[in-house]
C-alpha cells in the first residue's frame, strides 16, 4: 500500500499531537496531583507501579525513574500478580495503576488484593469515570484527545502522556526529598551520569 502523505509531514504531525498531549496535562496538575505527591512522599515501603501492555512498559520506566531519584519502586506485572506475584505488596506500599481505558481486565483482577491489603492506590488513566479511577484514592487524568496513530488505535500520545505525568511525579518527589547531587551519585556510580560527580 502506497503512502498518501509526505513522510516528513506525517512525522511532524505525530510530534505535534504528542507535544500537545503533554501540554494539555498542565491543566490536570491540580489538588489531585498534590495529594498524590503527599501519599507517595509519606510511603514507608515501596511504590508499586503496575500496568498492562504498553502501559506496563511505561510503568517500568516510571518505576525505574522513581527508584533512581530516591523513591524505592518496583514494577508489578498485573497478570502475574494474580498468580502469586502479589506477595510483593506490603501494607506500607503505595500502588500506581496505569491504564488508558481504566478498565484493563488484569488490573481489575488486582483491585480486590489491593483492597485487602488496604494499600493506597493512585490511578493514572484516561477513563475519568472508569472502574480504576473510581476505586482509587487519587485519580490523575492522563486522557488525550487522540492518538498519533492515523487509525487512532496504537498507544502513542496516551503512552507519552503517561510517561510525562510519571516524570512530573518523580521530579516533584526528588525536589520534596531534597535529593542532592551526592545522592544521585550513590544511585548512579557508573556511566556518564555518575562521573560528573566523582571529582
Amino acid at each position: 500500500m502506497q503512502m498518501t502523505r509526505n513522510i516528513t509531514d506525517l512525522a511532524k504531525e505525530v510530534l505535534d499531537i504528542e507535544a500537545n498531549s503533554i501540554l494539555k496535562l498542565k491543566d490536570n496538575v491540580n489538588e489531585n496531583f498534590e495529594k498524590a505527591i503527599e501519599i507517595l512522599y509519606a510511603c514507608k515501603g515501596r511504590v508499586i507501579v503496575t500496568g498492562m501492555g504498553k502501559s506496563g512498559l511505561i510503568g517500568k520506566k516510571i518505576a525505574a525513574t522513581l527508584s533512581s531519584t530516591g523513591t524505592p519502586s518496583y514494577f508489578l506485572h498485573p497478570a502475574e500478580s494474580t498468580h502469586g506475584d502479589s506477595g510483593i505488596i506490603t501494607r506500607d506500599d503505595v500502588i500506581i495503576a496505569i491504564s488508558n481505558s481504566g478498565e484493563t481486565k488484569e488490573l481489575l483482577n488486582l483491585l480486590p488484593l489491593i483492597k485487602r491489603f488496604g494499600v493506597p492506590m493512585i490511578a493514572m488513566t484516561g477513563g475519568i469515570n472508569s472502574t480504576i479511577s473510581k476505586t482509587s484514592d487519587v485519580y490523575l487524568d492522563i486522557s488525550v484527545e487522540k492518538e498519533a496513530c492515523p487509525l487512532n488505535k496504537a498507544p502513542t500520545a496516551s503512552t507519552t502522556a503517561a510517561l510525562a505525568m510519571g516524570d512530573a511525579l518523580a521530579v516533584c518527589l526528588l525536589e520534596k526529598r531534597g535529593f542532592s547531587e551526592e545522592d544521585f551519585l550513590v544511585f548512579h556510580p557508573s556511566g556518564a551520569l555518575g562521573k560528573g560527580f566523582l571529582y
